[in-house]
């Protein structure tokens, strides 16, 4: 099976298995998403939907979190991972929105990545989720199902991965495959014991098919 082939087995089933895909982080406009993002590092998004009804209250727009104390920040935030370093993110993110943005939550990769706590992938889903950009976020989920399936052949790096990805997926559902990937990865794919016998792309897959030695 040449690449080309399995990005579109991939694609048409997805398209069909999970026609509608998006985070499963809770939020009513940009400004919640970026925080939840933010927290959502090396965290569960059942976590963060947890802590986030009360912060968001606490915290409703990026005037009231810039005038903020870290400190007073954490007391909403303290049972996610990193507690400390995110309150702090938090604030000078907010702070940043607020005197270099006009408190709008910037469209694009160059001004995300500019404040604090925002990485490359935090940005990339703020672009895809919010601005519907083809721009796609590689986490744990989306580096571990690409591999595995082949999507991305022996890609070290999430940078590597989503080049890839971008390059092979059309511009119109990358935002969309952003979701696939991650869902996939944690309900089907898992880390430890992904569940082939019941995935319907195993005989598209990489992983499955050299297990099982499938010819395809």
């Amino acid at each position: 099976m040449t690449k080309k082939e399995r990005y579109e087995r991939v694609i048409e089933y997805f398209e069909q298995a999970m026609p509608v895909a998006e985070t499963e982080l809770h939020y009513d406009n940009p400004f919640q998403l970026l925080m939840a993002v933010i927290l959502s590092a090396q965290c569960t998004d059942k976590r963060i939907n947890e802590i986030s009804p009360a912060l968001f209250a606490a915290y409703p727009t990026p005037e009231v979190m810039a005038v903020a104390t870290p400190e007073a920040v954490l007391e909403y935030v303290h049972s996610v991972s990193y507690p400390n370093s995110k309150a702090k993110h938090l604030v000078g993110m907010a702070k940043m929105l607020v005197e270099k943005f006009n408190s709008i939550v910037p469209d694009n990769l160059d001004d995300l990545t500019q404040l604090p706590g925002v990485g490359r992938k935090t940005a990339n889903v703020i672009q895809a989720v919010v601005y519907n950009k083809a721009a796609m976020a590689v986490d744990t989920h989306v580096f571990r199902v690409s591999n595995r399936i082949g999507l991305t052949i022996n890609s070290k790096t999430p940078l590597a991965t989503e080049k890839e990805l971008t390059k092979y997926i059309p511009d119109k559902l990358i935002p969309k495959a952003h979701h696939w990937l991650i869902l996939h990865g944690r309900y089907t794919c898992t880390a430890k014991k992904p569940k082939c016998d019941s995935c319907g792309l195993k005989l598209c897959c990489k992983y499955y098919c050299d297990l099982h030695k499938v010819v395809k």
